[in-house]
Order: structure tokens, then C-alpha cells, then sequence
């Protein structure tokens, strides 16, 4: 099943979207939002099922659907929290300052919790009352969405609570985020409302290419229209969505619609860091990454952080090239 919230006041308006993502169905009378139904998911989901093989069967034409008319599935929600499950990408930004790293990071998974108050859309800009300094940077991601999940739940229960997976841009401002960390007290001002993609859908959805609370495709993204990265979703996660909600879960139960980010999606090459696309590699899911090895192998970075103008879109494809999740598109703007 696949669902959307289209721009209707705050918490947007609930719809199902057809697998190719061309034709929509309005689901107001079985959940107003797409957070009523998830507070409600028992009671709704196989309605919303029914409506959505409805759609596909042509037992009911439907409208037509623009992604540019979509708020993020979850125009705000209770909770947002993203992890860095990609330990490699943790890896070489402390390699890059010369530091080491934990071997505790390998065992205990990163995470913040994040502005959620506010997502944007996933055709809105990015603005921005400057540029230089910020260092704004794209990070392209998975994430899921759950029903209600128990304090101190097990990995393996947790996955049972995943209802809905989605992509994200955590935007991220470079330039602030050494300030603030060197407090002691966390990141604020340097991750700006993140915007997620316009359709998330059911894990079934996704099949095979669904499997131990992964989501085994490539991440594309594209940086002012030349492709930036594809890295595999599915391969260097050290920890598995089920892993990330226990971990939010340890000392706090999660409410319907807590959203779990998977952090920056990375790959190695050959055991060390991976190469750009122009160079045959799977490239990167954020632009700090190519920055850390540009630092790593010539002392220092040479790659922009991205200025008034850039563009960035991030897509994901199943087997047959069609998109899954619809297209992340964002400029970057002046506030």
C-alpha cells in the first residue's frame, strides 16, 4: 500500500496512491490524516488496503496524482529521531579530523532527536538566511514510521512495529554543527526541518528488496542534475531499523507516528572509503562524505557545500526502474 498527505492545512490530507504512482484516491472517510490513521492503525489499515487494491484494480478510477501538490507523509509529527546506522560514514568524518573512533559505535547505535514540529515538503526549497558559513549539506536517507512501540522492546519485536517506510533529506549545516557539539549539549540550529519523500508505503510493498528491517535497493541521489550517489540501502547498515526503535525504545515508550531515520546511507569500497560515481564507484548520500575523503587522501577538501541555487533530488527505484517512493526535489534558497 502506498499513502500520501496532499498540502491541506496542517496535517495535510490522506490519500492512496496507485504503485506507479500516476493515479490517487481520497481516504478522508476511513482517516482524516495520515496520522489519525496511525493512532487508529488497527482499526483502519485493512480499509485503507481494500481502497488501495481498489485503486489499482480499476475498481475505482481515482484522480490524477502530482507529487508536486504533496506535503512530507507526516507534515509534522511527535517525534523524530535519526540514527547513523552507517557506522562507515561515522567512521571517516572522525578519521578526516583525526580522531579515533569508539569501538563502542560498532555496538551502540548514534542517534539525535530532531525538530519535528515543522518537516518540509518534498518540493519545497531549502531556505536559508545565508549560505556562507553554514555549510549546508543534503543527506539522503531511509526511514520508517511506527505504530505505538513499548519502552525496553526486543530488535526483533520492534521490526513488527514498522507500518511505513519512507525517504528523507536531513538537512544538515555543516559549518554550525562543530560549535554546537562542542557544548556538550547536542545539535540544534545545524539541522534545519528535514523533508521527506511524497508517498511512503507498507513494507510488503517493497518484497524481497525488504528484508532483516532493511531496504535493500539503491539510494539515488542527484545534485544539480548529475547523479551523486547510489549507494545500496541494504549493505554496511550496522544496525537494522529493529535495532534503531529498541534503542529509542531503552528507556521511553514510542508514540504512533515516532519517526526513525536510518542517518546518512554509505558504502565501502574493498573495505575503505567508496569513490564518486565518475570514477566508478556508488559515490555518496551526502556531500560532507566526499569532503572527509578529499580530506583523508589530499589534506583537504575540495567539494562545495551547496549555495543559493543548487539543487538536490533523491529517488529510489525498484527492479523494473520505476519509482518507489516518488522524487525528493529541493533547491536551495534565501530565507
Amino acid at each position: 500500500m502506498k499513502l500520501a498527505s496532499l498540502k491541506s492545512g496542517r496535517d495535510g490530507k490522506l490519500v492512496v496512491v496507485s504503485e506507479d504512482l500516476s493515479r490517487m484516491a481520497p481516504a478522508g472517510d476511513i482517516a482524516p490524516t495520515l496520522q489519525s490513521a496511525l493512532d487508529n492503525w488497527d482499526q483502519v489499515s485493512g480499509k485503507l488496503e481494500k481502497l488501495h487494491a481498489q485503486l489499482e484494480n480499476g475498481e475505482i478510477e481515482g484522480e490524477a496524482f502530482d507529487q508536486a501538490q504533496c506535503h512530507s507523509p507526516l507534515p509534522r509529527a511527535y517525534h523524530w529521531a535519526d540514527g547513523s546506522a552507517y557506522v562507515n560514514h561515522v567512521e571517516l568524518v572522525r578519521k578526516a579530523r583525526g580522531a579515533e573512533m569508539p569501538e563502542s559505535f560498532w555496538t551502540d547505535p548514534l542517534m539525535y532527536q530532531g525538530g519535528s514540529d515543522t518537516f518540509l515538503a518534498p518540493r519545497e526549497p531549502v531556505k536559508m538566511p545565508q549560505s556562507e558559513g553554514f555549510g549546508i549539506d543534503f543527506e539522503a536517507e531511509i526511514a520508517v514510521i511506527t505504530d505505538d512501540v513499548p519502552m525496553g522492546v526486543s530488535p526483533e519485536d520492534a521490526l513488527k512495529h514498522i507500518k511505513l517506510v519512507m525517504l528523507v533529506n536531513d538537512v544538515s549545516l555543516r559549518g554550525l554543527i562543530p560549535n554546537e557539539l562542542g557544548k556538550g549539549f547536542g545539535f540544534y540550529q545545524s539541522k534545519p526541518s528535514s523533508a521527506f519523500s511524497p508517498v511512503c508505503v507498507t513494507p510488503d510493498q517493497l518484497g524481497d528488496n525488504w528484508k532483516e528491517g532493511k531496504v535493500h535497493l539503491p539510494l539515488v541521489s542527484e545534485l544539480n542534475g548529475d547523479k551523486f550517489g547510489e549507494p545500496n540501502a541494504g549493505v554496511d547498515m550496522t544496525f537494522h531499523f529493529g535495532q534503531l526503535i529498541a534503542h529509542a525504545a531503552k528507556t521511553r515508550p514510542l508514540g504512533a507516528g515516532t519517526i526513525i531515520g536510518s542517518g546518512t546511507v554509505s558504502n565501502k569500497l574493498d573495505g575503505g572509503p567508496g569513490k564518486p560515481v565518475k570514477d566508478g564507484g556508488v559515490g555518496y548520500s551526502c556531500i560532507a562524505e566526499i569532503r572527509m575523503i578529499e580530506t583523508i587522501q589530499d589534506g583537504k577538501p575540495t567539494t562545495s557545500f551547496m549555495d543559493f541555487g543548487d539543487r538536490i533530488a533523491i529517488e529510489m527505484f525498484d527492479g523494473n526502474g520505476k519509482s518507489i517512493f516518488g522524487r525528493i526535489e529541493q533547491t536551495v534558497e534565501k530565507a
